[in-house]
Formats: C-alpha cells, sequence, structure tokens
C-alpha cells in the first residue's frame, strides 16, 4: 500500500470513527446532546480534527440524514416488492414507513429536523436517497390513476398528501403533543390511507 493510499485509509477510518462516536452520544443522550466538542472529547481527537472532516454539526446532521433516508428507502421498497397491486403497495409502505420511523426514531428526527435543538440543517428534499423515497410512492399513486383513467388528479399533489398524512401522524406522536394511544393512532392512519386510495378511484 503506498503512502497516499494510507492516508485516504487513515482519514476514512477517522471519518468512520468520528461518526459513530456521534451516533453513540445520540443514542445515549439524544440529539441535544450533540456537539463538536463532545464527539472530539469522547473519541479523544482535537476539535480541529473533527473540523478536518466535517465543516460543522449540520454537516454530520446532513450524513445521517442520508442514511436514514437511504434505510427507509430500501424498507419501503421491499414493501412494495411484495405486492403487484399498486393499491396493497401504497398500504404496505404506509406499513413500513411507519414502523420505520417508531423503530428509528433517532434517523426519523434527523431526517425531518424533529425536537433537534438549534438544528439548520440544509435541505433535505435534493438528496438522491429521499427522491428515491418519493418516486416509489408516486409510481404506485400514478398506476392508479392510470387505471382509473383520472387524468384530472396531480400525481405530485396525491404523493404528497401520502406523505403528509403519515408524517403528521408520526410527527405528533413522536413530539408528544397528543395522549392518543400507539393502537388508535395507528388505526387513524390505516383510515386515513384508506380513504386516500378510494379517492383516487
Amino acid at each position: 500500500m503506498g503512502i497516499s493510499e494510507r492516508r485516504l485509509r487513515q482519514k476514512e477510518e477517522v471519518r468512520s470513527n468520528i461518526l459513530a462516536t456521534a451516533w453513540q452520544i445520540v443514542k445515549e443522550e439524544g440529539w441535544q446532546a450533540l456537539s463538536i466538542r463532545k464527539i472530539a472529547d469522547a473519541i479523544e481527537y482535537s476539535v480541529p480534527v473533527v473540523y478536518d472532516h466535517f465543516v460543522n454539526k449540520e454537516c454530520i446532521l446532513m450524513e445521517f440524514a442520508r442514511e436514514g433516508f437511504c434505510l427507509l428507502a430500501k424498507k419501503l421498497q421491499l414493501a412494495k416488492s411484495k405486492h403487484m397491486d399498486p393499491a396493497m403497495q401504497l398500504k404496505a409502505m404506509a406499513d413500513a414507513y411507519w414502523n420505520f420511523a417508531f423503530k428509528n426514531k433517532e434517523f426519523y428526527q434527523v431526517m425531518f429536523s424533529l425536537g433537534i435543538p438549534c438544528a439548520e440543517v440544509d435541505d433535505c428534499s435534493c438528496l438522491p436517497e429521499k427522491i428515491s423515497f418519493r418516486t416509489l410512492v408516486s409510481d404506485s399513486v400514478s398506476e392508479i390513476l392510470v387505471r382509473n383513467k383520472r387524468t384530472d388528479i396531480s400525481v405530485c399533489l396525491k404523493s404528497h398528501t401520502f406523505w403528509s398524512v403519515i408524517h403528521g401522524l408520526i410527527s405528533i406522536k413522536m413530539m408528544r403533543t397528543s395522549d392518543v394511544s400507539d393502537d388508535l393512532n395507528k388505526m387513524v392512519m390505516d383510515d386515513a390511507i384508506e380513504g386516500f386510495i378510494k379517492n383516487l378511484a
């Protein structure tokens, strides 16, 4: 291995260590505890070393957001692949989305800046990983509209509506702004998705 290759490998190892340490802090103490100084202290690096790899904390948050959207897209793709009917695909993806959010709370929080104090994460809307998620949903919506010969309905609008319903209910529950039980909250989502699909007919 040449000198340049060794340096590149060492740089990647340091970067990975920074992210692993940051994630450990988040899992143990929450997003509010994360800081460049805390990461440096925990990993026993100097603060400038961390800044050599990430310009600021928001860059670290963006890295986790990207990873979260990638994981979510894989979950939705798997759920969708189990069904041929687009209506069943939407139901399966809604369930997969719901389960992902509550089983991966830290990822979901950073993906949508939920409850992260002073977070100024750059706009995630153009991330390829998020675009992949939107495409999975819009393709199924489009298939239903074509099948029902509905040219008066916007695929983009309905796809955003689909996400808004699920995300809204998850956010309400995740931010503890509702005393509705988990089971009832899930029933509300199921009912909303059922009505959403019927309105595409």
